[in-house]
């Protein structure tokens, strides 16, 4: 209706005109008047066609009003600013060396379901018109997995049981993506960017280095693994990562990252040189890397420990493999395990006690592989028990939450079609943000760069 009256409003003010004819004026009159009669018939059902022409005159007197007041109150609309979107990306990654065991699991791949099933949704906020949205990011760290003597056999097929089992786990790749580090060239070369901008005193620091070479021997033990967390730091910036889940025990290479981050942008990223070099490549002359921010993975799922050391971390390098739960582990030897694990020799079954290790240890296992319920749940369960009859509990648990995910993980891991789909995919998604990446920092360096 309001289509069709603005149409007929045009008309008039077109037609009423000093130059008009009577002839005209006339016409438009009859036709407007035609218009209105049959729209309020067609509006009103009362009204007949066996009206009166004197009811008809009034009519359409009565409909001009409405008409012109129609028109009236149409007010102008003055549509909304178009919305700023900010994305948000979290990075993180488990070497495939060895088997992933309950600790990678829990630790690790547990809490990033846990992110990418509670932040993957846009987050809108009113007061600054910005919608958020979150990208996810997890890769198999083959590139870390050859610091240390490994079997070029047994690479292959862990890189890609890594894979399967993150998505056995619950990774959805229609949330996240997933890709292998060595699939993205960009990992390398800013890490070797990276190295030559890191002073050695910082590498020096690393905790994790000194333990691993006093274990190794220093005669052993390659530059790869002195230098990694500047290539765990290269992981990072290259996807602008503003959140990376770690554990406590990551803080430190953490940090790391936030010190070279911070000292690129200032050596190479301020004054006007630096500006000239942006501005002939093309690209905006921000600083190049984004400063990273640790999510520390919550407790309960973040330090499991030895079976054999209450106070050592669950390792897949440990020789002992009776020191591990491997995810992959048959029930039978999950069990056996269980059944031959250290405990102590006090009586019941006690939380936090520094005197107790086992005891806390395996506590938090079983608290952890049953999400669902209570640590004072537990506790009025278990402070009674002995271990003989503690250890058959804390196996089955294991067992019952681990099952569904090895049954996922056989279909994932012989659906080979699927799974390289997914890691072309997620490479293709990373090899798009890292190269972007890559390029800033050598426009900031001063590279020449290619003609394109």
């Amino acid at each position: 209706m309001s289509a069709l009256f603005m149409a007929s409003t045009r008309g008039m003010i077109a037609a009423f005109s000093p130059l008009a004819s009577k002839t005209a004026i006339g016409n438009i009159r009859r036709t407007v008047t035609s218009t209105t009669t049959s729209t309020q018939s067609s509006l009103f059902p009362a009204c007949s066609s066996s009206t009166s022409l004197s009811q008809e005159k009034s009519n359409t007197r009565s409909s001009s009003i409405r008409f012109m007041s129609t028109e009236t109150e149409i007010e102008t609309v003055t549509p909304p600013p178009p919305k700023k979107v900010r994305t948000r990306r979290i990075l993180s990654g488990v070497q495939p060396t060895g088997s992933l065991h309950l600790g990678n699991y829990l630790g690790a791949i547990r809490q990033w379901v846990d992110f990418q099933n509670k932040e993957c949704e846009p987050v809108f906020n009113e007061e600054t018109n910005t919608e958020t949205l979150t990208e996810n990011f997890f890769c198999v760290v083959d590139l870390h997995a050859i610091t240390m003597p490994h079997d070029p056999k047994e690479l292959e097929e862990s890189t890609l049981g890594s894979a399967a089992l993150y998505i056995a786990a619950g990774i959805d790749p229609s949330k996240s993506k997933v890709f292998i580090q060595s699939h993205v060239p960009a990992h390398s070369e800013l890490a070797w960017l990276l190295n030559c901008v890191t002073p050695m005193n910082w590498l020096e620091r690393m905790i994790q280095f000194k333990d691993k070479a006093r274990k190794q021997g220093t005669e052993s033990v390659g530059v790869g693994l002195f230098t990694y967390p500047v290539l765990m730091a290269a992981d990072i910036i290259l996807y602008q990562a503003d959140r990376v889940p770690v554990g406590e025990d990551q803080r430190q290479h953490l940090e790391l990252a936030r010190d070279i981050v911070r000292r690129f942008n200032d050596m190479y990223c301020k004054g006007g040189p630096f500006k000239k070099r942006c501005k002939k490549a093309g690209i905006p002359s921000f600083p190049t890397f984004t400063e990273p921010e640790a999510m520390i993975v919550k407790e309960g799922g973040a330090r499991v420990m030895s079976l054999t050391d209450g106070t050592s971390k669950m390792s897949k390098s440990d020789q002992n493999d009776y020191s591990r739960i491997n995810v992959m582990d048959p029930p039978k030897l999950i069990r056996d395990k269980i059944k031959k694990c250290k405990t102590d020799v006090f009586e019941g079954i006690e939380w936090d006690n520094p005197q107790r290790p086992e005891a806390t240890n395996l506590l938090n296992i079983y608290l952890a592989v049953q999400p669902e319920r209570t640590k004072q749940d537990i506790l009025e369960e278990v402070q009674d028990l002995n271990w003989g009859q503690f250890k058959p509990l804390l196996a089955d648990a294991i067992v019952n939450h681990l099952e569904p995910i090895q049954t996922k993980y056989k279909e994932v891991r012989e659906n080979e079609e699927y799974l390289q789909s997914v890691l072309n995919d997620g490479a293709d998604a990373a090899n798009q943000i890292a190269s972007k990446t890559l390029n800033s920092a050598r426009v900031a360096m001063g590279f020449a760069l290619r003609d394109s």
